[in-house]
Parts: structure tokens; sequence; C-alpha cells
């Protein structure tokens, strides 16, 4: 049986994903191998790869005259040096706005890389409850970096900022393909896809191409955006089977779902559903997020008896909702509500709440 997948991350994928991936798995496209066996340098493998790139640019409604998709590994922690290593480099200056755990560490890389990294903005002295609406930019920072979407924390940006003084950089990892976003202002983002695309091994980066050729040379081929541009991420060996599966998983949000601004109405409606159980619930359940800063993919919240949190956690997972447990640096409890999970492990969940607060209120 399966059960209500609500963990943060890998987390779940779409059924009719996974059910293509099982069937084609032994003899994937008539080549008589599985696609785990098939050689990266094969002319199907680079074809499905090819492919996968113009459905993400599609679906992101961006040109691949002016954007290109680089299919890395290492995760989005390897990506926090990436990028100033690349854009960053000794004796300029970045700005980071801090909103949680991700965007930390990923200043803290900038600054081990070498960087002049800074802090324009920060919600840590309220606990990362919010997003900060006010900024004190350099003057000419290399970058604007900030996380769109706070796993940890279960804040999301509602909107970018405008009128920045150098491009925005962004860690889109627990929202990628959520919703449309307006990258206008950015000449970056990244995103690790075991969240919402794909297995883990594979993390995306969509890059401007005119904010690439400004990287600094001299790198190391695998630390370097050009490497992955100009070799269509086929340098070295890539993460061939997560990329396969994150073709799929665009070609679902495409042909089923309908899009990002379809997906974003889905994610909007079982985020208010959650939502609104936490906020009628007496107080017994409560958000952690200050109201306009919440995230409709990470809901993170807590009981008015911490004691009752290890139970609920346990209660829940013998009626088949699983990943409930905050994650481990703050602890109390979170539901990941990643596209592929349904309306009806929702309505399972704030069924499985409300019962729970009736026997334990």
């Amino acid at each position: 049986m399966r059960v209500f997948n609500f963990n943060g991350g890998p987390a779940a994928l779409p059924l009719p994903v996974l059910r293509e991936v099982q069937e084609e798995f032994l003899d994937w496209h008539g080549t008589g191998m599985s696609i785990v066996e098939n050689s990266h340098r094969a002319k199907e493998v680079a074809a499905m790869a090819t492919e996968a790139q113009n459905l993400l640019l599609e679906l992101l409604g961006l040109s691949s005259e002016q954007w290109a998709v680089a299919f890395c590994q290492g995760g989005a922690s390897l990506q926090f040096a990436m990028v100033p290593l690349n854009f960053a480099p000794q004796g300029t200056v970045c700005d980071y706005i801090d909103t949680g755990l991700w965007s930390s560490k990923a200043f803290q890389e900038a600054k081990i890389c070498g960087s002049g990294a800074r802090f324009a903005a920060s919600s840590k002295d309220a606990d990362y409850t919010f997003i900060p609406s006010q900024y004190d930019y350099s003057e000419k920072p290399q970058y604007v970096y900030l996380t769109s979407n706070n796993t940890v924390r279960g804040t999301q940006w509602p909107s970018f900022p405008t009128g920045a003084p150098g491009p925005l950089v962004a860690d889109v990892s627990s929202e990628f393909l959520s919703r449309p976003l307006d990258l206008t202002d950015f000449g970056l983002i990244f995103a690790g896809a075991q969240k919402n695309v794909a297995p883990a091994g594979l993390t995306i980066a969509v890059i401007r191409r005119s904010f690439a050729i400004t990287g600094q040379t001299g790198l190391p081929h695998m630390l370097d955006y050009r490497t992955f541009i100009d070799n269509d991420s086929m340098y070295n060996t890539p993460p061939v089977f997560a990329i396969y599966v994150a073709g799929l998983v665009f070609k679902w949000l495409k042909n089923t779902v309908g899009g990002l601004k379809a997906m974003e109405a889905k994610n909007k409606a079982k985020a208010a559903l959650l939502y609104s159980a936490i906020d009628n619930s007496g107080g017994f359940y409560s958000g952690t997020a200050q109201v306009g800063s919440r995230s409709p993919m990470n809901v993170t919240f807590r009981l008015s008896d911490s004691s009752l949190e290890k139970p609920f956690q346990e209660e829940a997972k013998k009626e088949g909702l699983v990943g409930l447990g905050g994650h481990r640096s703050v602890g109390g409890l979170r539901a990941s509500l990643y596209n592929a999970l349904d309306l009806d492990a929702v309505e399972a969940l704030t069924g499985f709440m409300a019962e729970f607060k009736r026997k334990k209120g």
C-alpha cells in the first residue's frame, strides 16, 4: 500500500511518472537496456537530455537564446560555492538576504570562497518567521542572493525584490516548478531536484547566458558553469536516470497538469486547506510562519502541548501519513505539499488532525 508522503525531500513523485519508469525500466525506448545501463554518449540519451532542457525552458517561459540549463551534481549545497566562485571573486561584494538555514549556509560558503559577502537583510532576530521587505544593499554587488522558499521555517517569497543593484540569484529548490516565476531581474536560479522534480542526485541550474559569460575564468572545470553550458551538461557522466525522470515530470507538468499556473492553483488549494485546519483549531495547532510569508510548499506548525508532537507523528504513520516531523534543526511538525502530492492527501491529513485534536485536546 502506498502512503501519503509529506517528506521534505527526497519527496513524492507523480504516480503516472513512477508507472512509466516501471514499465520501461528493463528496455528503455527499444535499446534493449535499462536507462540506468545506457551510455550518456548514446544518441538516444543525448536526445532525451536535450528534450528535458527544452521542456524545462518552455515551462518557465524562457528563451533558449537567452537562457541555458545545466544538469549538475553535488546538490544545492555545491551551488552555494559555485555561485560565488563564478561571480564574486576576491575583492568584490555580494549581498545575501538571510531567511533561514539554507541562505545562512550559502552565505558561509561565499565567505569561505573569499568573496566579500554581506547581509543586506535578515529575519533571524524574529526566528526566521517572515520574509524581509527592507534591504540595505551594497552600492554595486556582484549579485543579490536569496532562498525563494524556506523548507525548514515554512516561509516563501510572495514576490521577489525589484530594483536591486545587481542581478538576483536564487535557490529555488523546495518550490521549483510549483508556480510561475518572474525571472526578469535574475541571472541564475538553481534547485536540488529531489523535492519536486526527480530522485536525489540531480541539481538543475537555469542561467542567463549574458550572466554566465561574466563569470571569472581559471576555475576547475566542474565548478565553472560554462563547462556545463558548452558541453550540454555532458562534460562528464551526468546523473542520467535522474535527468530521465525529470524529463518525464516536465512532460507531466505540461501535458497532464496544464503548466505552472495550473500547478500553482492546485498547490494553493492544498495549502489553504491545511492552513485553515491549523488556524481554526482553537490554538491546538499553531503555524510557525507569519501569515504574509507562509509557504504553500512547506507548512510548519506546532502543537500547544509539545509532548504530543511525537505521538502525533506515530499515530499519523499508522494511518499512512508519513514524513510529518519538522527539520531536525528546529523540531516541531512539517507537512511538505510538493507538486506530486494530491489534494486527497491533505484531506486525509486534516481529517486525522481533527480526530487527534478530539482525542487529545
